[in-house]
């Protein structure tokens, strides 16, 4: 079962390159799979797999395409292989993570550990982050039927500066 609210895909000239906006709400199925929605996918170029890890900020999840994985894998390539900080950080960030092959109907199966973290148990809102999608409990997001322009204002605010 899915509402989506006021979902927008934007896709650029790149075959992978996306920018992912609006909101979607699912719920998992009862094999605690989420499904992506169809204009996501096809946003990010239809990948076979994509990345969840935790989110830095907040008590939700990252899902990231391919190309977003491969990015932090690249400035992780352009260290010290023998670094002793590096190769924890690699580890702990190779632990927190998974990489999810998608099934022919656009779902993917978190580890339980992860939904734990964000407390996914029966309903996810997915918010479109751009390069990225949030994966957010309902309790945990303030809900957006009306526009708050203050919060739009600083968003930008951090943009310019």
């Amino acid at each position: 079962m899915s509402k989506e609210t006021n979902q927008t895909v934007a896709v650029s000239t790149k075959a992978v390159s996306a920018s992912l906006a609006g909101e979607v709400e699912h719920s998992l199925d009862p094999k605690k799979r989420l499904t992506i929605p169809s204009g996501w996918r096809a946003a990010m170029g239809n990948p076979a797999y994509v990345y969840v890890m935790p989110d830095r900020g907040g008590q939700c999840l990252n899902l990231l395409p391919p190309e977003e994985m491969d990015a932090i894998r690249a400035k992780l390539q352009e260290k010290a292989l023998f670094n002793p900080a590096l190769n924890q950080a690699a580890m702990t960030l190779g632990r927190m993570s998974e990489m999810l092959p998608l099934d022919v109907q656009g779902r993917i199966r978190i580890c339980d550990k992860l939904l734990r973290f964000a407390n996914l148990t029966t309903t996810v809102v997915m918010v479109g982050s751009f390069r990225m999608i949030k994966l957010w409990d309902p309790q945990r997001l303030k809900p957006s039927g009306e526009i708050d322009m203050a919060e739009f204002n600083a968003a930008l605010d951090v943009l310019e500066n």
